[in-house]
């Protein structure tokens, strides 16, 4: 089990990030005519919209709130944020992000299952990462009982503790997890096999988010007379 832990949580950790890496950056040199999004929403737009603002909506909220929650140092929020609330905020927060992304998620999945015309053209990856997603999505909300038993944000800060060990390369970053219920861990393990996988699927179009049409000069369109 001390093996398993230091493995999953110590040296798998950066398997994942340097493959996300290094790998998402040699899909954009030498594959950049895969390197796409693959909506399908040409061949069936029912019930298209729906299924995709939600989902999209929520695992934005969940990335953002992830990143800020675990990797933010305690002392920047400690005078205006208690532990307490953090975790009360995490859990409402979370909760909401999680069902978005997983009603989403499971409309997108059933249309690319149970439609035959998006059907033909999804790949198993395509079908692969979409399951993975909408399990992720799942296992998130299924740890929000668990955070309910440590109100005082104590599990919490055991996750904040490890997630700044690994990003700040400290040793023995697992044994901030001591006494962490198993369904965070399972968690954590497909979330970083999420990364893992991440150069070998469609998700890399998340690195083309057109951000640039924020500061962009404004364009006149007219008609053609």
């Amino acid at each position: 089990m001390n093996f398993l832990s230091g493995f999953f949580f110590d040296i798998y950790p950066y398997i994942a990030g340097s493959v996300f890496l290094i790998g998402s950056w040699l899909r954009y040199d030498y594959g950049q005519y895969s390197w796409r999004a693959g909506s399908s929403q040409m061949l069936d737009k029912k019930g298209m919209r729906l299924a995709s603002n939600l989902f999209h909506l929520g695992i934005i909220g969940i990335l953002f709130g992830h990143f800020v929650g675990l990797l933010t140092p305690h002392w920047m929020y400690e005078a205006f944020l208690p532990i307490a609330a953090k975790q009360k905020l995490a859990m409402v927060a979370g909760g909401v992000c999680g069902l978005l992304t997983l009603v989403g998620g499971a409309l997108l999945l059933k249309r690319r299952l149970l439609n035959p015309r998006v059907r033909a053209t999804s790949s198993a990856g395509d079908i692969l990462i979409l399951t993975l997603l909408v399990a992720q999505a799942t296992l998130g909300l299924l740890t929000i009982p668990f955070s309910a038993q440590h109100m005082d944000g104590s599990e919490m800060m055991k996750l904040v503790g490890w997630a700044q060990a690994i990003v700040s390369f400290h040793a023995g970053a697992s044994q901030h997890l001591e006494g962490v219920a198993l369904i965070y861990r399972v968690h954590m393990v497909l979330g970083m096999t999420l990364f893992l996988l991440f150069p070998f699927c469609r998700l890399v179009h998340i690195w083309s988010v057109p951000l640039e049409y924020l500061t962009r000069r404004y364009q006149l369109v007219r008609n053609r007379r």
